[in-house]
């Protein structure tokens, strides 16, 4: 059925409903935001540094060495963190989850598999909570929001197995893919290397997180190409302050000078937190539920359906 168009009319004095926003967000930041994210890459490429250096905050445990004698640590398994971040007012409640470094082993068949399975076990039980007769008024959103994917910095092209795991995300989750410890390039074998990734995902059909739909105005449309012009994310994290011009700033000091963690000349680290935190936030959040779990409800939802179809009758 076609929908009929409604004439705008406008009131002849103040009603107050225009209040409605205030009221949302009032009731809003009672309640605060979730927001859950996933962090996928080779042991050793500062995963839990990033992390920490985008929200501020120490948030989760580096796994790297500090002395020569210190055993090697890394992530055997998939290991979920959260914490409340109050910021003026607004509570953000971060869910990280820490995942083993894929690709580490000789063998690396179907090593995705359990970030995939993963991925999957909170739309189904998000969707089992949404089913229950006696549901929760607030469920619980543990879904991921959002995939921080990890690439070496090697200046060359992209692994196989890089283009077969972000394949395999892109279908269940928003994927950001980051080169990361940018510093070990320099400027013009870090931009030639993120034009062979671009390449890269083109040919091999990738698509990834931001994505334009029919509600987009021209300005979201405008911005989303702008962030596609600087995917993937050159970027450097560092939890440390170093003084600069007298100033104390992150970042990491070397023989040959400083890399300011924050300076939009030295790395891509600015750009990936504004985009994350400060205007597409609520678009992942919101993508998640209307194209990933939604294309999850409904595949369930299909099979239970074509499930009780398929089930001999019983007499009665």
């Amino acid at each position: 059925m076609a929908a009929v168009a409604v004439e705008e009319i406008r009131a002849t004095s103040y009603v107050g409903f225009d209040s409605i926003t205030q009221q949302i967000e009032h009731k809003l930041l009672k309640r605060g935001f979730q927001f859950n994210v996933i962090v996928v890459g080779q042991t050793g490429l500062g995963k839990s540094t990033l992390i920490n250096t985008i929200f501020a905050s120490h948030l989760i445990d580096s796994k790297g060495r500090l002395e020569s004698d210190d055993p090697v640590r890394q992530t055997t398994e998939i290991q979920a963190v959260s914490h409340v971040i109050v910021e003026n007012g607004v509570k953000l409640r971060l869910n990280i989850v820490d995942t083993p470094g894929y690709g580490d082993q000789v063998n690396n068949e179907n090593c995705w598999d359990p970030i995939v399975k993963y991925i999957k076990d909170q739309h189904s039980a998000y969707l089992r909570k949404e089913l229950t007769a006696m549901r929760d008024r607030y469920i619980q959103d543990t879904r991921i929001h959002c995939c921080l994917y990890f690439i070496s910095p090697t200046g060359h092209s992209l692994r196989a197995i890089d283009v077969i795991v972000m394949k395999k995300l892109s279908e269940v989750v928003n994927v950001v893919p980051v080169i990361a410890k940018a510093d070990t390039l320099t400027l013009e074998e870090r931009e030639a290397f993120k034009q062979k990734i671009r390449a890269e995902l083109i040919y091999h059909n990738i698509r990834l997180y931001p994505f334009d739909t029919d509600d987009s105005d021209e300005e979201e449309v405008q911005l989303n190409e702008t962030i596609r012009n600087i995917i993937p994310f050159a970027v450097v994290g560092s939890e440390r302050s170093v003084i600069i011009d007298g100033k104390s700033v992150r970042g990491r000091k070397n023989r040959w000078g400083v890399v300011n963690v924050e300076n939009e000349e030295h790395c891509e680290f600015m750009h990936l937190r504004n985009f994350l935190t400060r205007t597409h936030l609520q678009d992942l959040i919101e993508t998640t539920a209307q194209i990933h779990y939604e294309a999850f409800r409904s595949k369930q939802l299909l099979a239970l359906k074509e499930g009780v179809q398929q089930r001999p009758a019983t007499n009665q």
